[in-house]
């Protein structure tokens, strides 16, 4: 069929169909997700199938498998009902700019300045809502590429796909040595890395960029891990263990900057010679929605974190 005739005779309604059936991954699921009959749902795909001459689906019995046809038309279904989606939201903004919604993505250790970034759009836009996605980076490439957020702030990765994502470093944001602001440690005025193998450490796991840097920058000084680590992904529990006037943490320097105080938390004068690149991603060739312009502005805009020298008390 040639391109012109397929154009006409496509309909957004079997599309929708078919990007659910496949979400659900089976008929039946997918005609209770759309309320709809489960005929109606084979009709619609088995349309589909007629209008491009190729088999979308792969039934088994377990269900349905999108074929390489059906992926491709996946993959660009997914963004036309993205554009269709900000579009309204376009619309709506315009009509009423003082009101909307951004879905974001962000790593803990850039929470500071994303907290930054939304308390200055909301109090300029009080009714514009946020929804911030606390992930890896990993789960947040996943969640843009199938556009469930419109962008993310975390750490550059050089590996990161030019043919697929845009990224934009913000800042390089080193990590600081820190502890309770009762600690003992906070009395003294200057400590080498090797007095700390003795003290308790709350930190990040080894695959994570925290977590290796922090472990590479005792092994560069030929010294033992620390004798107590405990590694964990969860930040609450960091925090609250270093509550305890006890264990030492890493924090970005942005985030001791905007959250020291509120934490309760300062920093120890140890250098770890870690800089961190922190960067706005977003999908390639994807059009942003007006709050989502309005948030990189107010991201670009936060005081960006002093990288030279020595991390001080």
């Amino acid at each position: 069929m040639r391109l012109d005739q397929a154009e006409r005779r496509l309909k957004l309604r079997e599309l929708r169909i078919l990007l659910a059936v496949v979400k659900a991954g089976s008929m039946a699921k997918g005609a209770t997700e759309l309320a709809i009959s489960q005929p109606n749902v084979s009709k619609a795909i088995s349309d589909l199938e007629h209008v491009l001459g190729v088999r979308l689906l792969d039934r088994n019995v377990h269900g349905v498998e999108p074929t390489t046809y059906g992926l491709a038309l996946i993959k660009r279904g997914t963004a036309v009902f993205d554009e269709l989606r900000q579009a309204v939201k376009d619309v709506a903004f315009l009509a009423d700019p003082t009101s909307g919604e951004l879905r974001l993505g962000c790593i803990d250790f850039a929470a500071g300045t994303v907290g930054v970034a939304i308390n200055r759009v909301s109090r300029r836009y009080p009714r514009i809502t946020f929804e911030v996605v606390s992930a890896g980076a990993a789960e947040l490439r996943h969640d843009l590429e199938v556009r469930n957020i419109e962008l993310f702030v975390a750490i550059h990765e050089e590996s990161l796909s030019k043919d697929n994502f845009d990224a934009e470093i913000l800042y390089d944001d080193p990590l600081i040595v820190v502890v309770d602001a009762r600690h003992p440690l906070t009395r003294r005025r200057s400590i080498e890395l090797a007095e700390l193998v003795n003290e308790p450490w709350a930190i990040p796991p080894a695959n994570t960029p925290a977590g290796r840097c922090v472990r590479n920058a005792f092994q560069k000084n030929s010294l033992a891990l620390p004798n107590t680590i405990v590694s964990t992904y969860s930040h609450v529990l960091r925090h609250n263990l270093v509550a305890t006037a006890r264990f030492i943490t890493v924090v970005p320097k942005s985030m001791l900057q905007v959250m020291g105080k509120s934490l309760s938390i300062k920093a120890l004068p140890v250098h770890l010679s870690a800089i961190r690149p922190i960067a706005i991603v977003v999908l390639k060739n994807r059009t942003l929605s007006p709050i989502a312009e309005l948030f990189i502005e107010a991201v670009r805009a936060v005081p960006k974190p002093q990288t030279k020298g020595k991390a001080s008390a």
